[in-house]
């Protein structure tokens, strides 16, 4: 392919990911193009490099199985801020607590979901369904056949992560063995130091 043809396909395959709603799989472009796929990823790839290098304020990405443009992190307060300013419908916590439980776990049933989180998940779970997070991947195959959730590609592309694999591991929020039994030993009362305690708190002051 010339210089020209492979601009001209730079050119179509910036216009097409700019319009596109969600992530532009790489084997689309390649069909609209009717270019190899291997042909499209160098572009693809040279695009990136190109954007990078001159430094500008989004980023082509994979996501979700697809390309799209994102804003560089580097900017993200201030689109955070324009994004946010004003924004009402936000997640709540439990919603928020719901998501990482499904996301972490799927597929998962909403009886383990309440078994986690120790409430019943079913409000939330229709404000995650109908924001487009989670979707019903399948059926239990015990008694009862419950459904069984997981994350949508929306999710993915929210997270800017191409899938669930890239999610941070769940260790690294988890405290060290040493400082879960330092915790342990500054909270433990033994029955000795609760007693002493108790003849402290009962003994008569000096004033009387």
């Amino acid at each position: 392919m010339s210089s020209a043809d492979t601009h001209d396909a730079a050119r179509v395959i910036e216009g097409v990911i700019m319009v596109a709603i969600e992530p532009v799989p790489v084997e689309i472009l390649a069909q609209l193009l009717e270019m190899p796929v291997a042909g499209v990823e160098a572009i693809l790839a040279e695009l990136k490099s190109v954007y990078e290098g001159e430094g500008r304020g989004f980023q082509l990405v994979k996501v979700a199985g697809g390309y799209r443009f994102q804003s560089h992190p580097d900017v993200s307060a201030y689109v955070e801020r324009f994004v946010l300013d004003g924004q009402r419908a936000r997640l709540s916590a439990a919603a928020l607590e719901t998501l990482a439980i499904i996301a972490y776990k799927q597929p998962i049933s909403r009886l383990q979901v309440a078994s986690i989180r120790g409430v019943d998940p079913d409000a939330v779970l229709r404000t995650l369904l109908g924001r487009g997070y989670i979707e019903q991947r399948s059926r239990d195959t015990g008694p009862g056949q419950a459904v069984l959730w997981g994350t949508t590609p929306l999710f993915l592309e929210k997270l800017g992560i191409n899938s669930v694999d890239e999610l941070p591991p769940l260790a690294e929020f988890v405290p060290d063995a040493d400082i879960v039994e330092a915790l342990e030993a500054t909270l433990r009362i033994t029955p000795i130091e609760a007693d002493a305690g108790d003849a402290i708190g009962e003994a008569p002051s000096s004033d009387d």
